[in-house]
């Protein structure tokens, strides 16, 4: 591979915003991708691969190029030479590569991969409480976590079936694969621009990762049923319910940001759905009007993320744990307030995409042990790991109210 000038030096400004001015990577690199209209689908490609490739390995990187936080523009080339030595890239003879240790590289990285927070590129802290919560298990699945995330869209069963997407799919050459068990799902076998094609302007399909999905099947809406989906946001599993109910009855779509909730209602008009209703969460009192009204209600919590490092890397770089505490915390909170919504006889879903039992499992415990919970008992929970199905790491519940 011939590295381009233009493309490197759009790959390091990427990296300073991220590293430097703590922006986040998604938004970088959507501005980034729009600097020069030459920039085909390849160029692209490895502005975007190659920034989040070195934000998931920050840490080892840094430690192989022995270079420290904040990072000036020349320790920043010193980690882009790095991913280039690692990857088999041949390192230009430009101004910026100039005193690059490239022979040590490799025995730098012998060394460093002994220890597993540097071999995994995770900080101290969390790599300690990884083990702590999952013992064995951790190796497995922060190694797992680390691998890049599979694109997984979820067809709209409301406008088109798996087979008639897929085959739509195909003739603009984006090839699929069914995923066992997932019954609207589809994997995709190359990266490529799906938000540009037909089938995607038409609302066939969301992007949905495989262990999402798993909540609306596990919550199972019914068309007619009143559905309150508690913490939105931007309506990825409200999309899916609306379409399980077949457009019947009533989606109750909530959030504390309106900008979320704005951008669910435009992504409803192009699925086609209709049955949703979205409320911003300014006060207690846009609880209070529907405690005891939802025939089944979801809290789809705010957690650390972990389970979702695949698509995020840069949000370990961003957790703490006072944040992870804070986390916590506000996860119990929901469970006692928004439980109160759940009607006799219905049901609650509470999901995470975290794989830690403090965030899942616990909380559960601690809830039905609490006044708040004494209502419910659980009927089932679903923890899905990165290591054992390849896609994110979640954690989903199902609780039944008398």
């Amino acid at each position: 591979m011939k590295l381009h000038r233009n493309l490197v030096f759009a790959t390091i400004d990427s990296l300073d915003l991220i590293f430097n001015e703590n922006k986040q990577a998604d938004k970088v690199l959507r501005n980034t991708l729009k600097r020069d209209k030459r920039w085909g689908a390849r160029d692209r490609g490895f502005i975007a691969e190659t920034t989040y490739d070195i934000v998931r390995w920050k840490r080892l990187y840094a430690e192989i190029a022995e270079v420290k936080a904040p990072y000036s523009r020349p320790n920043l080339f010193r980690l882009f030479t790095v991913w280039a030595t690692l990857n088999g890239i041949k390192i230009p003879d430009w101004p910026q590569f100039e005193d690059t240790p490239t022979r040590r590289i490799k025995g730098r990285f012998d060394e460093a991969i002994k220890t597993r927070a540097l071999r995994e590129s995770i900080p101290d802290w969390l790599d300690a409480l990884g083990e702590k919560e999952l013992g064995k298990l951790w190796d497995k699945e922060i190694a797992a976590l680390n691998n890049q995330a599979a694109v997984i869209i979820r067809t709209n069963a409301l406008k088109t079936t798996v087979k008639e997407l897929q085959n739509s799919l195909f003739d603009v050459d984006v090839e699929t694969a069914t995923i066992k068990g997932y019954p609207h799902a589809l994997q995709l076998k190359e990266r490529s621009n799906i938000f540009s094609t037909e089938p995607f302007k038409n609302g066939w399909f969301e992007v949905q990762d495989a262990s999402s999905q798993r909540v609306a099947q596990i919550l199972n809406p019914e068309p007619g049923m009143r559905i309150i989906d508690a913490c939105a946001g931007a309506g990825g599993k409200s999309l899916h319910i609306a379409s399980l109910m077949e457009n019947k009855g009533q989606v109750v779509s909530m959030d504390i940001y309106q900008s979320k909730l704005t951008e669910l209602k435009r992504r409803a008009r192009r699925n086609g759905i209709h049955n949703i209703e979205t409320r911003l969460i300014d006060s207690s009192k846009a609880i209070k009007k529907l405690v005891g009204k939802g025939d089944k209600v979801l809290i789809d919590a705010p957690c650390s993320g972990l389970g979702v490092l695949k698509r995020n890397p840069d949000s370990k770089w961003k957790l703490n744990p006072e944040r992870i505490q804070n986390i916590k915390d506000t996860q119990r909170e929901l469970l006692d307030s928004y439980s109160r919504m759940v009607k006799e006889g219905g049901q609650l879903v509470y999901a995470t995409c975290s794989i830690l039992p403090s965030e899942n499992t616990d909380q559960v415990k601690a809830f039905l042990k609490r006044d708040e919970g004494k209502d419910f008992t659980l009927v089932l929970e679903e923890k899905i790991y990165a290591h054992k199905t390849g896609f994110d790491g979640f954690y989903i519940a199902l609780l039944q109210k008398k």
